[in-house]
């Protein structure tokens, strides 16, 4: 067993890996058909690669965990159209190509609602960045003068949602502006 499990790691299967000597055995003690054996392996390494992918995305999406649809209190702001806000999380707009704006003042929650939209978003398969406009324009700033700019201007350019924090907050340097635009 352990031959045949070095040579499904060689060959990048950690979910068959993970799953072979309990469906061996099941397998066995049930009568199952090859075609079914194999089916469940092929299962289980499409889930845990579903499992990975997710995780990829949320770790690169640096979204807040706990700032998602179900823990935002509507309550708190009443003004709110919660059927729009509902309608942003379906994530529709991503595929019609639209930009959102969530515009307001400070405090009303358009971190949490937009960080929950990108939850959403990466729950979908979507790849998302959350991001602080200044921390934005800092790593842009640095990536110049790495030499790395067009690497690290793709990485936000090549996502299906790109967060953008607390625009007009903090006043942004104006070296970092040109690169800012980049990216709107």
């Amino acid at each position: 067993m352990q031959a045949l499990k070095s040579k499904l790691r060689d060959l990048k299967l950690a979910g068959i890996v993970k799953s072979i000597e309990t469906r061996n055995k099941y397998a066995l003690e049930n009568n199952i058909s090859y075609l079914e054996f194999i089916e469940s392996l092929i299962e289980d390494e499409y889930a845990n690669r579903l499992a990975n992918s997710f995780q990829k995305r949320f770790n690169r999406s640096k979204l807040n965990p706990e700032k998602s649809m179900d823990a935002y209190d509507f309550k708190y702001q009443p003004e709110l159209d919660k059927k729009l806000i509902n309608e942003l999380a379906s994530c529709r707009f991503i595929d019609q190509n639209k930009n959102v704006v969530l515009m307001g003042k400070p405090g009303v929650g358009k971190t949490h609602i937009a960080n929950a939209i990108g939850l959403e978003a990466v729950k979908q398969g979507y790849k998302v960045i959350f991001i602080h406009v200044n921390e934005l324009v800092e790593k842009l700033s640095a990536s110049r003068a790495d030499g790395t700019f067009n690497t690290t201007l793709n990485q936000y350019l090549n996502t299906d949602i790109l967060i953008l924090d607390e625009i007009g907050f903090k006043k942004m340097p104006s070296i970092g502006l040109d690169d800012f635009f980049e990216i709107t």
